[in-house]
């Protein structure tokens, strides 16, 4: 974040859209972004899909914030706040603490390098 509290990374997000990168090994990323109205799940005000597919086109790692997830249950009586911010990885599920652009950036490459290598 910039000092006057915008996300300095966001303009950089915005230009992916729609790009595929191929990869080695057959793996493809693909971005999906758009500014859309801020919310109760969606904070940022951006929509966002950024997938890593394998040869066979299977998605093998996520980010997104297409839908809502539960979070896994800690305590019987405990709030029931969903999560929209999440990672696939294969066909599990994990929540995803969006901090800025620029960080959901670097997560995401940091994993598909740790895949493709």
């Amino acid at each position: 974040m910039s000092k006057n509290g915008k996300d300095s990374g966001l303009e950089t997000l915005l230009q992916l859209d729609g790009e595929i990168f191929p990869m080695d090994n057959g793996f493809w990323v693909k971005f999906k972004i758009y500014i859309t109205h801020k919310n109760i799940h969606i904070p940022h005000g951006i929509r966002y899909s950024l997938t890593l597919h394998d040869k066979f086109n299977t998605r093998v790692i996520g980010y997104d914030n297409a839908h809502g997830i539960k979070p896994p249950k800690k305590k019987r009586y405990s709030g029931n706040r969903q999560i929209w911010d999440h990672k696939h990885k294969e066909t599990k599920v994990y929540p995803y603490e969006f901090e800025s652009a620029f960080q959901l950036l670097e997560d995401f490459w940091n994993d598909v390098n740790n895949i493709i290598e």
